[in-house]
């Protein structure tokens, strides 16, 4: 293909301003190894990454990483469900203490994971770039900082808000346990939001892209053995709410006028569903001390 696209610039592809296009299929395994070679050859080495107290260095010699992805039933058999940890700075080291910052917890892991394609194996030590998987309990979420014992928490993975929204409904109330679980752990992935709604109590999902509600249908079914119906919801954005002063006369009456399109999210955070961007002007325009966040990681 050389003289039909641009020469290849590594400088730019660096900086985000170039995306290199490469030809092959994963099915036929064909131009998957030159694939491999040149980005082994490209890729940038470990950035450093700001946190909410200080920008970390990937050289320092104190450990710390992030939580970026949850996967539950990676092997349907045994339940299981891993957190995926990216290491910005340090060694990750199996069996050794680490703090997990929010709910300020020594924890450490007998079997953490490197992966590659569908296989994995248990490693001893990390370093930083790598991403190594971690069995969890539940104790994680997106987002989620383990440090050495420094008390800071990693930004830029904030929960942006869904471009639809549908009621979900139980199919089976004989599952409601299963459904329950399923939802819970299915939302922790961070592929879609849970929303409550604050006036009755129904359960909404929000995605990014319709598909997602048949693949959590699907995994539903399939992996937790709960069957849930969907209905219709015009939501045009979700926002999360912010105020000064919660007992303050104009954010309590934005509370009552507004009190059927308020829902809380999975973290209990207050969310105003507008059900058009001019409801959401006006909203906006009549109580001004009132902040709406299109994302979730807003302070």
């Amino acid at each position: 293909m050389e003289g039909i696209y641009p020469e290849f610039n590594k400088e730019e592809y660096l900086n985000g301003e170039l995306q290199p296009v490469f030809f092959g299929s994963a099915l036929n395994s064909f131009g998957v190894r030159e694939l491999l070679d040149c980005f082994v050859e490209i890729a940038p080495t470990p950035r450093p990454k700001e946190s909410d107290t200080r920008l970390v260095l990937p050289d320092e010699k104190g450990f710390s990483g992030f939580v970026f992805k949850i996967h539950a039933n990676m092997d349907p058999k045994h339940r299981d469900r891993l957190a995926f940890i990216k290491i910005v700075s340090g060694t990750f080291e199996r069996n050794k203490p680490y703090l997990h910052v929010r709910n300020n917890k020594n924890m450490k892991f007998s079997s953490p994971n490197a992966f590659f394609a569908e296989k994995k194996q248990i490693v001893d030590i990390s370093y930083p770039g790598d991403i190594v998987g971690l069995h969890d309990t539940g104790n994680f979420k997106i987002g989620d900082t383990l440090t050495e014992g420094e008390k800071m928490n990693y930004r830029g993975i904030p929960s942006f808000s869904p471009e639809h929204f549908k009621y979900i409904n139980n199919a089976d109330p004989m599952k409601s346990k299963q459904l329950e679980k399923g939802i819970d752990q299915l939302m922790d992935e961070g592929v879609a939001q849970l929303f409550i709604l604050e006036l009755n109590g129904r359960k909404v999902i929000g995605t990014v892209g319709a598909l997602q509600f048949e693949v959590i249908q699907y995994r539903l079914e399939h992996e937790y053995g709960a069957t849930c119906r969907y209905e219709n919801l015009n939501v045009h954005k979700a926002c999360w709410v912010e105020t000064d002063n919660v007992k303050s006369e104009e954010f309590l009456e934005f509370k009552r006028v507004k009190s059927r399109f308020l829902a809380k999210d999975k973290r209990g955070h207050l969310v105003f569903f507008a059900d058009s961007s001019f409801t959401l002007q006006m909203t906006q325009s009549k109580y001004p001390n009132v902040k709406f966040h299109f994302v979730s990681e807003y302070k």
